[in-house]
């Protein structure tokens, strides 16, 4: 049966995110074979977040991934940006301190989470002292980049320091 659910993953994956109607049939199919693939779960937990918006039914995917799987790492960011957009900031904090400390886990991307968590919640210095953790936790060019990006994003929206006019002293 594993073999035959995989076969509709791969088209899944090959359709998704263009041809939304092929991967949605696909994933029926592969969810009817195997009810229980993360794979599966997770990409119909993006369709549900990403395209319909409906992040209920998202994060019950993902929780359901999740549960399947918890050193499913693909899962987290998803699970995470759902979270976040659905504004569920306890439960996105709780999810990234038990993440951090899963054996494996890619902690520059939760510790972007956490920042972005404090950037929503407008903690602009908080989010900045958790970037820079990533960055010691970022091992290439392309997400250092990234991280660059996020950094000067989270900086044009701190508060602008009043520029105190000097008196010049005349004798």
């Amino acid at each position: 049966m594993k073999t035959l659910a995989n076969n509709y993953i791969f088209k899944a994956l090959d359709a998704f995110p263009y041809e939304l109607e092929e991967t949605m049939e696909a994933l029926t199919y592969a969810l009817a074979y195997e009810e229980k693939n993360v794979v599966a779960l997770c990409l119909m937990g993006r369709i549900y977040a990403e395209h319909l918006g409906d992040f209920e039914k998202a994060k019950l995917y993902y929780t359901e991934a999740l549960a399947e799987n918890m050193y499913a790492f693909n899962v987290y960011p998803h699970y995470i940006n759902v979270l976040l957009w659905n504004e569920d900031y306890e439960e996105v904090e709780r999810f990234i301190d038990f993440a951090l400390t899963v054996k494996g886990s890619d902690k520059a991307i939760l510790y972007i989470g956490k920042a972005q968590l404090y950037e929503q919640k407008q903690a602009y210095k908080k989010s900045l002292q958790t970037l820079k953790v990533a960055k010691t936790h970022t091992y290439n060019e392309d997400y250092m980049r990234t991280l660059r990006e996020h950094t000067e994003r989270v900086k044009d929206k701190l508060p602008k320091k009043k520029k105190k006019k000097s008196k010049k002293k005349q004798k």
